[in-house]
């Protein structure tokens, strides 16, 4: 696909959008169908295609698989410090009423936060089992 100068052309002008429309998705998680997961897997398809495009050599560069993998871990980490927030603000874990002075808002930043949680979680794995299905057969140096 490397040469197909058409869909490079069209990749490029689409990819842009794909990543919009994913933080679409997880902003309009409150208030309607989709959320953290959705836009996660949006965003890591968008980068698969640009992958599948330019080759995987190139996605490998714009985003190393060590970046990757801090995305993974920091999606938790996210999601656990959101419910930790709640037991330091003198809550449960994962209440978010306790995260600002009026419940509703606290509500609304708690799941803004474990939704962005979500998303960076998500779209590392799905990036992961990319990297991993890509590189099979290529020499242990060239992962």
């Amino acid at each position: 696909m490397k040469n197909d100068l058409i869909l490079r052309v069209v990749g490029r002008l689409m990819i842009p959008f794909i990543l919009l429309f994913a933080l679409y998705v997880q902003f309009h998680g409150d208030f309607g169908p989709g959320g953290g997961f959705q836009a996660g897997v949006i965003i890591a398809a968008g980068i698969i295609f640009y992958g599948l495009i330019h080759g995987i050599d190139t996605i490998r560069r714009i985003v190393p698989a060590r970046l990757v993998e801090t995305a993974l871990a920091s999606g938790v980490l996210i999601y656990a410090g959101v419910g930790l927030a709640g037991l330091f603000f003198g809550g449960n874990y994962l209440d978010y009423f306790v995260l600002d002075h009026d419940p509703v808002h606290g509500q609304h930043r708690g799941i803004f936060w474990v939704e962005v949680g979500v998303a960076t979680t998500v779209s590392g794995v799905m990036l992961k089992i990319f990297y991993v299905f890509a590189s099979r057969g290529t020499p242990e140096e060239h992962r």
